[in-house]
C-alpha cells in the first residue's frame, strides 16, 4: 500500500492518475474526498489533514512507501505556512518511522535553506533535514517552479494579461527552470520504480531552459497571442498592496505576498535538466507546454 498526500494538487493529481494506471494499490490523505472527483472510487480515503497527527496513524496502516506532495504556499485558516510544510513533515516523519513505513518520498524546493528569503524556503529546508535525518529510505525531489496550462499561477497570469499593461512583480530578474507537472510527475515515477542504491537519494528537477521571471511572462504572453509592455511594480508596493488586500478578503485573495515574493528569488539548478534525464525523462521546454496548449 502506498500512502500519497496532496493527491488534489497540480502533481499530486497526475502522479495518482500515473500509479492507478499501473495497478498500484494508493490511499490517499484528504480533508474532502469529493475533490478526488472520479478517482475517489480506485483509492482508499484516509480522512485528516497535515494538522492532524493523529489522523496519520489511520493513514499509514499497512503503507510500505509515502509520497509527501501536500504543501501549502500561504497561510491557511488551519495553519501556517511553517506548520504545514515543515512541522507537518518532520510528525510526518515520526509516525512513519513507529509504523515501520520503508520508503518516504518528500517535495522539497530548489534552493531551499535555513537562511532563505522567503518562509516557504526556510519551512521546506526544515522539512527536507527532518527526512534526510529519518531511519527511512528517503527520496527528496527538489524541483523548480512547476507549472502546467491552466493552473492557479498562470490563470491569474493570464487574467492580469487583459490588462493594458502586465505587471511583473519587483525587477523581474529572477531565474527559473520552469518544469512541466507532467515531467515532474514522470520523474516521481521513474524513481518509485527503481531499486535503492542509498539510503537517502536527493534530485533536483528542472526545466531544460533558465528563464527570468520577466521572460516567463513574455513566454506566456507569446503563447496567449497577447502583446502587451511588461510593468515593473517596485516591491514593497506589491507587498504593501498583497497585505492589504488579504486583509480584506481573507483566504478569497487572488494572491499573497508570501506567493509573489517568491517570485524574486531564483530557484536554479547548477546540473539543469540532467537529474530528470537521469530518471528517463527529457523535460519540455515552457514555450512548447503552453503553445501545445493554446
Amino acid at each position: 500500500m502506498l500512502l500519497l498526500t496532496g493527491a488534489t494538487g497540480l502533481v499530486g493529481s497526475t502522479v495518482l492518475a500515473r500509479l492507478l494506471a499501473q495497478g498500484e494499490q494508493v490511499r490517499c490523505l484528504v480533508r474532502d474526498p469529493r475533490r478526488l472527483g472520479s478517482q475517489r472510487v480506485r483509492v482508499q480515503i484516509a480522512l485528516g489533514d497535515l494538522t492532524d497527527p493523529p489522523s496519520f496513524r489511520n493513514a499509514l496502516r499497512g503503507v510500505h512507501t509515502v509520497v509527501h506532495l501536500a504543501a501549502a504556499i500561504r497561510d491557511q485558516p488551519s495553519g501556517s505556512i511553517e506548520e504545514l510544510n515543515g512541522i507537518a513533515t518532520w510528525r510526518m516523519v515520526e509516525a512513519a518511522e513507529r509504523r515501520g513505513v520503508e520508503r518516504f518520498v518528500f517535495f522539497s524546493a530548489l534552493g531551499a535553506s535555513n537562511h532563505h528569503r522567503t518562509r516557504l524556503g526556510r519551512a521546506k529546508a526544515h522539512a527536507e533535514k527532518a527526512v534526510r535525518e529519518s531511519r527511512l529510505q528517503t527520496i527528496v525531489f527538489a524541483p523548480s517552479i512547476v507549472y502546467a496550462p491552466g493552473d492557479p499561477w498562470l490563470t491569474l497570469m493570464e487574467r492580469l494579461a487583459l490588462l493594458p499593461v502586465m505587471p511583473v512583480t519587483g525587477s523581474g530578474r529572477a531565474e527559473f527552470q520552469p518544469i512541466w507537472s507532467e515531467d515532474v510527475a514522470d520523474c516521481v515515477i521513474a524513481a518509485l520504480g527503481r531499486p535503492a542504491t542509498a539510503q537517502h537519494t536527493r534530485y533536483e528537477l528542472a526545466g531544460p531552459d533558465t528563464l527570468t521571471h520577466s521572460e516567463i511572462v513574455t513566454t506566456a504572453l507569446r503563447a496567449w497571442s497577447r502583446n502587451r509592455p511588461l510593468a515593473h511594480i517596485p516591491t514593497p508596493f506589491v507587498s504593501r498592496g498583497l497585505r492589504l488586500l488579504a486583509l480584506a478578503m481573507g483566504t478569497r485573495t487572488p494572491a499573497t505576498w508570501d506567493e509573489a515574493e517568491l517570485l524574486e528569488v531564483s530557484m536554479k539548478s547548477a546540473r539543469g535538466s540532467a537529474d530528470a534525464r537521469g530518471l528517463g525523462v527529457t523535460p519540455q521546454p515552457m514555450e512548447v507546454v503552453l503553445g501545445e496548449s493554446g
